[in-house]
């Protein structure tokens, strides 16, 4: 026989049965896993709200912006008042104090010197309550107090749920229990069984406005613009098969 076709018959016969070799091995020794990731996903509305606002004033004289500023919080606390807002849901924040200048360019838009326009002296109000209508009509009653002449910025109010612990276990119970039947029609439709769980990865989780387009984050999405949310969590998880 040909000395090159006896060498390639051997190389061939070689290779055929290292092949072998090694899926019998990995056949028998290492159990055949299935990978799937499950969803839990639920609707809930917000529960605890938190609003926010600044007013501020402006004098060239320190103690009359002081008094100036000193006035408008006693609008403002009368605002409460008649909106029969609790004082224990309310907290005042410290007095910070700006001094402004104008600058003075000359005719080459160079700057040549600062003029003094005065104090900005500014504070700061949170309102923190479980009571979220109340205080959403609250936030948009906000014009009383503009119209008796003090600057008054308000931010938008921020939700928040009280009860997200719990929520968080439910997902993961649903993430769960939805990946666990996802591997077993798989498994059934190839003909084979789901045996035991070899690894569990729970993914972070995301809360976002309901029928919002917000993107889902790698680090966790948490909505607070929003006081209707939806909230999501998926579960990473490998089973053995059993044929």
């Amino acid at each position: 026989m040909n000395r090159n076709l006896i060498i390639a018959l051997s190389t061939v016969s070689s290779a055929l049965i290292l092949s072998y070799t090694y899926l019998n091995r990995y056949r028998f020794t290492t159990p055949s896993t299935i990978e799937v990731k499950g969803l839990g996903t639920t609707n809930f509305e917000s529960d605890y709200i938190v609003w926010e606002g600044t007013y501020k004033t402006q004098d060239f004289n320190l103690q009359t912006a002081y008094s100036k500023l000193s006035g408008d919080k006693k609008v403002v606390e009368e605002f409460l008042k008649n909106q029969n807002v609790p004082d224990e849901q309310v907290v005042f924040g410290a007095i910070s104090t700006d001094v402004e200048y104008k600058n003075i360019y000359n005719d080459e838009g160079n700057i040549i010197d600062r003029k003094f326009m005065g104090y900005v002296l500014e504070q700061s109000i949170t309102i923190e309550s479980y009571e979220v209508d109340h205080i959403e009509k609250v936030s948009r009653s906000i014009t009383e107090v503009l119209n008796k002449g003090v600057a008054f910025y308000s931010s938008n109010p921020r939700y928040y749920y009280s009860g997200l612990s719990n929520l968080k276990l439910d997902l993961i119970a649903n993430a769960t229990k939805d990946a666990k039947t996802r591997a077993e029609i798989i498994a059934s439709e190839a003909g084979a069984e789901i045996g035991d769980l070899k690894e569990a990865e729970m993914g972070v989780l995301q809360i976002t406005g309901q029928n919002s387009n917000e993107a889902y984050r790698w680090g966790g999405t948490f909505n607070t613009s929003s006081r209707l949310k939806t909230a999501s969590i998926t579960m990473d998880l490998t089973y053995e098969i059993v044929n």
